[in-house]
């Protein structure tokens, strides 16, 4: 089995184009959830977002590019173009072939679909786009990646709701390290403020009406985001030989499914998640110094992973910090896990874990440490980032410096 390294990271989101930039504010506990730039007509119940609103395509695609490119599929390349620039990696010979993409999006362009049904439906126009599809393809992040760096092994892109990415990441994981692969890149992207799919939100009653507030007594639900993070994932052996500087290192993954309800969580199954993740690592509970909770600010979310998080580690729970960043980059659906296990690694690589920003008072029915409102700084060296998923699917990552 061949130890995975992380050489390269790449970051858009609510709180900036790179990574340097998005640390920055993660670790100052700066919000990124603000007023939506187009509040809806009827208004929206919710009035906030964390929209990447920093982010021009312009500044990074051609016009002729952009007319085959949804906004997440823009997202997804621009993280990548970071990400490898710093692994230094170049994908020719043998390496292109023996190289992945996996990627996870929950819905893929949103856009696209929503422009053709106004023509179908509303205009009466049957002449739909002619590159609709290739626009709305939940592969088409990935894809685009191959093309630009010339990737010729497995490509794909994995969908399950809110775990997407992370399911990426650990099949990424799995591959490298059997030696199927030497490297990968491998994260998710999602752009989520059209208006039939913020509508479609709105109806579920889960939105915030405000602000996100994970774990607090008074907390009414999630903040959407959108964003893209991607991860560079290489041979432990390969990285040395070339010389280049390593991030962190994957050392554990498990995933499960509920099998219980479409929506409504459960405990066995975060639970089973993590479980599985630490055995994968051969970590026993007490070795976690942190804990990136999937902390969404739902009341059925933040209850059912505190409380699986306390039949897991026990006793050391009370001594674990745990935090949610979607405080700050919103809950960014198939990108979370990336973004979340960039965030997860950084705080591993500097020592300190971003808080749990919009924090009023702890829930006592969560009764963890999460790290509220002030970053902090801690020696950490294994970390543990969790994603649970509508449908029940689970998936959780064992990080160490």
């Amino acid at each position: 089995m061949n130890r995975v390294a992380v050489t390269g990271l790449g970051l858009v989101c609510a709180l900036g184009n790179s990574v340097a930039e998005c640390w920055e504010k993660l670790a100052a506990g700066v919000c990124g959830i603000r007023p939506l730039s187009d509040p809806g007509s009827p208004p929206y119940k919710f009035v906030r977002g964390a929209q990447a609103t920093a982010f021009e395509p312009l500044d990074y695609f051609s016009e002729k590019d952009l007319l085959l490119l949804e906004r997440f599929a823009q997202l997804a390349a621009v993280a990548a173009r970071e990400a490898v620039a710093q692994s230094g990696l170049t994908f020719s010979g043998d390496l292109a072939d023996r190289s992945a993409v996996i990627t996870g999006s929950s819905i893929g362009g949103q856009f696209s679909e929503e422009d053709g049904y106004i023509r179908l439906y509303r205009e009466k126009n049957p002449r739909i786009a002619p590159l609709t599809i290739p626009r709305t393809m939940s592969n088409a992040g990935a894809s685009r990646i191959s093309l630009e760096f010339g990737i010729h092994g497995p490509v794909y892109t994995v969908s399950t709701a809110c775990s997407s990415s992370n399911h990426a990441l650990g099949q990424a994981f799995s591959m490298v390290r059997g030696g199927q692969i030497m490297a990968a890149v491998a994260g998710g992207s999602e752009a989520v403020f059209a208006e039939g799919l913020l509508r479609a939100w709105e109806a579920m009653r889960v939105v915030s009406p405000d602000v996100c507030r994970p774990f607090s007594v008074d907390r009414r639900g999630l903040s959407l985001g959108e964003g893209a993070g991607m991860l560079v994932l290489e041979n432990w052996d390969h990285a040395q030989a070339r010389g280049i500087p390593i991030l962190g290192e994957i050392v554990g993954f498990g995933m499960s499914s509920d099998a219980h309800h479409i929506t409504q969580p459960c405990i066995d199954g975060p639970a089973k998640s993590m479980q599985w993740a630490l055995r994968d690592a051969g970590l026993a509970p007490e070795r976690i110094d942190y804990i990136n909770a999937h902390g969404t600010g739902t009341q059925a979310n933040d209850l059912i992973e505190s409380q699986a998080i306390r039949l897991i580690f026990g006793e050391h729970a009370d001594r674990l910090p745990v935090s949610s960043t979607k405080s700050m980059h919103g809950h960014t659906l198939g990108a979370a896990g990336a973004i979340e296990a960039i965030a997860t690694l950084l705080a591993l690589r500097h020592g300190i874990i971003p808080p749990t920003a919009n924090f009023t008072s702890l829930d006592p029915a969560c009764a963890l440490d999460v790290v509220p409102n002030q970053s902090r700084s801690a020696a950490l060296q294994f970390a543990l980032s969790n994603t649970f998923a509508f449908g029940g699917l689970n998936a959780s990552l064992v990080f160490q410096r």
